[in-house]
């Protein structure tokens, strides 16, 4: 399998280096760091950042809340079509998009690839679809950006091991490289994506952290508007904060083999792009 590492949205929130830690200027820079895996089953999305028409049609699509609080720009060229058609493939080519949950920022791109079948946690597609009461909950998800005829492919907790994780195997019609982690708590039904490639593997952790130096394994670190960020999110902090934790050990006992990064740290596409 070919692995390449895309941007498929920005959003540049004012605060600067106490937002993303790094940023010189007022504003923070917070990617959309999704995958596209050529397979023999075809090419699979994981996570699909915004979509053409929420670039097109954002206040029909889109939380107005979050657009301002988080500064989106909105560009078709950072869209998981364009950068799939950057690359010599188009709309059909993609088979399936396996996502790590369904906020408005990772689901955006969904109808963009009518072809494919999307793979989510039975448990996420229930939450976005159910009654949503409160602020947060009534924004994030955005059932217009998934609405059209989707074929859906939801999986329950459950399978064999994955160095201590439980895991899902055997997605429908994907090749077993390709699992499901069960890591809840950014929200109800919220998971990883677990790649094997021929270095080892790959760990796309989603939202269950937002700053690369939540992973250092001797001091644990958060600029304070990721931090606060993450808190206005969760919905289990508990469970949000022992999946860091354990996937920190992951770090700690099995660093050679597995390699992990999150949607929204620049740092983190910046090591594999």
């Amino acid at each position: 399998m070919r692995i390449h590492h895309l941007n498929c949205g920005t959003m540049c929130p004012l605060g600067g280096k106490l937002f993303d830690g790094v940023s010189d200027g007022i504003t923070a820079n917070l990617v959309c760091h999704c995958l596209l895996i050529e397979t023999e089953q075809g090419l699979v999305l994981v996570d699909t950042g915004f979509g053409i028409d929420d670039v097109r049609q954002p206040l029909s699509r889109l939380s107005p809340l979050f657009v301002t609080t988080n500064n989106v720009q909105l560009r078709e060229e950072d869209t998981a079509l364009r950068a799939v058609e950057r690359l010599g493939f188009s709309a059909g080519d993609v088979r399936h998009i396996v996502v790590t949950h369904l906020d408005f920022d990772h689901a955006g791109g969904i109808e963009d690839f009518p072809n494919a079948t999307v793979h989510v946690f039975a448990r996420e597609l229930e939450a976005a679809r159910g009654e949503r009461n409160g602020i947060i909950a009534s924004q994030r998800y955005r059932p217009r950006q998934w609405d059209e005829a989707v074929n859906w492919q939801s999986y329950r907790p459950g399978g064999e091991d994955w160095f201590g994780f439980e895991a899902v195997r055997d997605l429908k019609g994907l090749p077993p490289e390709i699992l499901l982690i069960p890591l809840v708590g950014h929200t109800w039904g919220h998971c990883g994506v677990a790649v094997r490639d021929g270095q080892g593997w790959l760990l796309h952790a989603g939202d269950a952290y937002f700053f690369h130096g939540e992973m250092d394994l001797d001091a644990p670190h958060c600029p304070p508007g990721f931090a606060g960020y993450q808190r206005m999110m969760e919905v289990d902090r508990d469970s949000r904060l022992a999946n860091q934790e354990r996937l920190r050990g992951l770090l700690r006992g099995h660093g050679g083999e597995v390699r992990v990064f999150c949607s929204h740290d620049q740092e983190d596409l910046k090591r594999f792009g």
